[in-house]
């Protein structure tokens, strides 16, 4: 990870605050051509969080090593007996693939169950080099139904829950999964005109009927598998519970979060989960949610703008895990305001983290759903020295298959 603790000097042509070229030759023409895919890429594809690949330019051999098997496992190694923790699986943003971060996806332990949060491009193979258990997943949250917190979903049914594994693991009992329920409306095109629709009889599913979809959408593997080995019928591995919202005014076509107080989701005797309603844009609904524990509180934003109900969830918690992007970054790299003013509203950015995690009165402020996930653009430094300002607490800048523990207190 990159170590300088400095912001570059904004120049003409030159890579965003706290980037480092990534060819030895110097970045000149790097980043000229980057600004001209960036500058070609569409509005739509940046709006969703898929800004990094947009700027990125070369990749040094540097970055292919960055996360390499054997370091993730030994990072799985050090992890077991650890107690309870939030560990990070994926922290990139957006749809389009990193190669040195996954998608985003999160783990809070707490003895011998694992709740997960978000099931972002590599989830599952996360979740195995993190040491963690299939056998131990007991529920799974969705922020929201956008594809890079949603695409490894159906692999923890479809792969891991096949059966048991060469080390004797697997999901083999119905695992509880919370999220969204249906939009109900699609919102305009960004910036006028007319977009197609996909599925236009059911153009916005909740989390049940694409939980249905996916399983009838391998019907024919699932069926060989359970005549030819005896496969468990994945229909029985998943509780599906579409989350009721409060009558507090919320409309996918006006308010998609108004104030509200934290409501309750879930409490299985272990662990005491609320939410609120998060600020996304045009997406509803999009959801923060906060894990009450024997050994501390913890709550994830998932994606969402600056937004006074993280604070209502996460006053007084220990740790609070927020998204955040560098709209500096994309400001000096040219694109538009009315775009920079789309992105805003959708996201919260890295200076506005530290004054937000200082109201809510946590100990820890971790940061994950990192836009640009690119680490030659943005390093961890800069990330960090941002972030603090106005936060008296403890800024982890998050990589993947990084554990915060909770121990009750804020050491």
């Amino acid at each position: 990870m990159a170590s300088r603790s400095q912001d570059l000097a904004p120049q003409s042509g030159a890579l965003p605050p706290g980037a480092a070229p990534c060819c030895s030759d110097g970045h000149g023409d790097l980043a000229a051509a980057s600004r001209r895919r960036f500058l070609g890429t569409s509005a739509a594809a940046v709006a969703v969080g898929g800004i990094g690949a947009a700027l990125a330019g070369c990749a040094g051999p540097a970055k292919a090593a960055a996360a390499t098997p054997a370091a993730a496992s030994a990072v799985s190694a050090r992890a077991a007996g650890k107690g309870d923790r939030i560990v990070l699986l994926g922290t990139a943003g957006g749809p389009p693939p990193e190669i040195d971060r996954t998608g985003i996806a999160s783990a809070l332990v707490v003895g011998d169950r694992v709740y997960l949060v978000d099931c972002g491009r590599s989830a599952v193979t996360q979740y195995g080099r993190a040491g963690l258990k299939y056998k131990n997943l007991k529920s799974v949250f969705i922020t929201h139904l956008h594809a890079d917190h949603i695409a490894d979903y159906h692999n923890f049914l479809l792969l891991a829950g096949f059966g048991v594994n060469d080390s004797d693991d697997g999901i083999v009992e119905a695992v509880d999964v919370y999220g969204p329920g249906p939009a109900g409306a699609l919102p305009p095109k960004f910036g006028g005109g007319e977009a197609p629709t996909v599925a236009p009889k059911d153009p916005t599913p909740g989390l049940k009927v694409l939980t249905d979809r996916q399983i009838e959408a391998f019907a024919y593997s699932t069926n060989i598998f359970m005549r030819d080995s005896g496969v468990p019928d994945v229909r029985d591995l998943v509780r599906v519970h579409e989350i009721d919202l409060p009558d507090v005014g919320a409309d996918p076509l006006g308010k998609t979060a108004p104030d509200m107080k934290p409501f309750l989701v879930m409490d299985d005797g272990t662990v005491r989960v609320t939410a609120v309603l998060v600020p996304h844009g045009p997406v509803f609904p999009s959801f923060a949610y906060r894990f009450d524990t024997p050994k501390g509180s913890v709550v994830f934003s998932g994606d969402t703008s600056l937004s006074d109900n993280i604070v209502r969830l996460a006053r007084g918690a220990d740790v609070l895990v927020h998204e955040v992007i560098d709209l500096d970054a994309y400001r000096d790299f040219g694109i538009p305001a009315p775009l920079l003013d789309h992105l805003k509203v959708s996201h919260t950015d890295v200076k506005e983290i530290g004054p937000l995690a200082q109201r809510c009165g946590v100990g820890t402020l971790v940061l994950s759903h990192i836009v640009p996930a690119d680490k030659k653009l943005v390093s961890a430094a800069s990330w960090r020295k941002r972030a603090q300002k106005g936060f008296s607490g403890r800024v982890v800048v998050g990589d993947d298959l990084d554990e915060v523990p909770l121990r009750g207190s804020r050491s």
